[in-house]
């Protein structure tokens, strides 16, 4: 770093040397702030993410990687169909899909070694292997710790709740937690929970609670400082925003959707969550995390999979058309996620097992390349071929489009600074 020393500097640095610092400590001390501005997190080409994770640990097999030319105990009971992307094929109930794969990218590599399903699931969500001595935060978390509220919505938001420990805040303070709806879109008893104004408490009396409690926040913040209070005071300040804003109560209101497009989507949780999702980060929410389905599948794969995936199936590839269609494709990235893998072959109930050597998830938009197949698995599914692609290498490319420097700094319990992705890099070959 160039530095021209003036006058100035010499005699501060002099002072500073009489206090057991020198001259070195003063440039080291101006590099970290210049360090400091370069991992200042700014937008990306991707201004939301929603990220669709399927609990359980759902079979790559049969889903976003088949084997059709494997011997039967490893290619399994299903058939597979062409996509539009040369040489790509998925399983036999992702018709949709095979449609929009010109619009996605499939990732055929994804590896970790971990086959227990909280350590798994840890992983996919927070880009980190676990650890006894510190519980990470998710992705969703580290977004909304890095940009905060945008158009008085949360910026971290599941659907329908926050579907695991590890989707929370971890050693970050609990007003970076997300918002649950709290029920199922799907559902037609439908309402997000702490959005409407209890009854009887018309605007005026509801600016006047708040004021009282203002008053109270001042009294408590003059006498004691913890993060409990800050962190009571910052949820306060965004359920205000939210309660009080008709524009982000109604990016909840799916009701307000056409009938035909939620049709289109499937009157089912798959589609409604999906439809959920783009409402909301069109409206400026720029995290969403929802769930669906189960996919622990040790026994009869093919009746499980001929259950849930078709909805999915409907729902994910009028989510992809719905965004493209509305030009938001492009600044929305759309992940699947999984635990962990299936083993090779089929067990003795006809079903699989955990396997997390190699696994499929997909990406799409915000900066993620179109109509791509990313690494390969062996001729048996059983560990990856090409291109092998770690959580932690995951989870950069990721915040890479989002504008958050992975190698940043946060602060942990007893000013540890822990770095957000610990040893990832970024993936370019996704990129567009």
């Amino acid at each position: 770093m160039a530095h021209k020393a003036s006058r100035r500097d010499f005699l501060y640095a002099g002072y500073l040397g009489g206090l057991g610092l020198t001259m070195a400590d003063l440039f080291r001390a101006e590099q970290a702030q210049a360090d400091q501005k370069f991992f200042e997190s700014k937008e990306g080409t991707a201004k939301s993410v929603i990220f669709i994770f399927f609990p359980g640990g759902q079979a790559h097999q049969e889903t976003w990687d088949p084997k059709p030319y494997a011997p039967l105990e490893y290619r399994g009971p299903m058939g597979s169909i062409a996509t539009k992307v040369s040489g790509g094929r998925l399983n036999e109930t992702l018709k949709h899909t095979a449609q929009i794969a010109d619009k996605i990218t499939v990732v055929n590599s994804h590896t970790h070694g971990e086959a227990a399903h909280a350590r798994g699931t840890h992983n996919m969500f927070t880009g980190y292997r676990p650890s006894p001595a510190l519980e990470f935060p998710s992705i969703g978390t580290v977004v909304s710790h890095e940009f905060g509220p945008r158009n008085n919505l949360p910026p971290y938001v599941c659907i329908p709740s926050q579907p695991n420990r590890y989707a929370g805040t971890g050693y970050l303070p609990s007003s970076f937690a997300p918002f649950s709806l709290g029920s199922d879109p799907a559902s037609g008893s439908f309402t997000v929970k702490d959005l409407k104004l209890p009854g009887g408490v018309d605007d005026k009396r509801f600016n006047r609670r708040r004021s009282i409690l203002g008053a109270v926040n001042d009294y408590f913040a003059t006498r004691e400082k913890a993060e409990s209070l800050d962190a009571v005071d910052t949820f306060y300040e965004r359920a205000y925003s939210l309660v009080s804003s008709k524009k982000a109560r109604e990016a909840f209101d799916i009701a307000k959707e056409p009938k035909k497009l939620r049709d289109e989507y499937g009157r089912n949780s798959a589609g409604q969550r999906m439809l959920m999702a783009r409402r909301l980060v069109e409206a400026g929410v720029r995290y969403v995390t929802l769930t669906y389905g189960g996919w622990d599948m040790h026994g009869n794969i093919n009746g499980s999979i001929r259950g849930q995936m078709p909805a999915f199936d409907q729902a994910y590839a009028r989510l992809i058309r719905d965004l493209d269609e509305r030009g938001l494709l492009d600044s929305t990235m759309v992940c699947t996620a999984t635990e962990f893998g299936r083993t090779p072959k089929i067990n003795g109930n006809a079903g699989r097992d955990h396997w997390p050597k190699v696994f499929s998830t997909a990406m799409a938009g915000g900066g993620i390349k179109r109509g791509a197949i990313y690494g390969l698995s062996n001729a048996t599914g059983s560990e990856p071929e090409e291109n092998a692609l770690g959580v932690e290498d995951w989870a950069t490319t990721i915040y890479h489009c989002m504008g958050i420097v992975a190698e940043k700094e946060l602060m942990a319990p007893g000013d540890r600074p822990i770095e957000i992705v610990n040893g990832g890099k970024l993936r370019k070959e996704l990129l567009a």
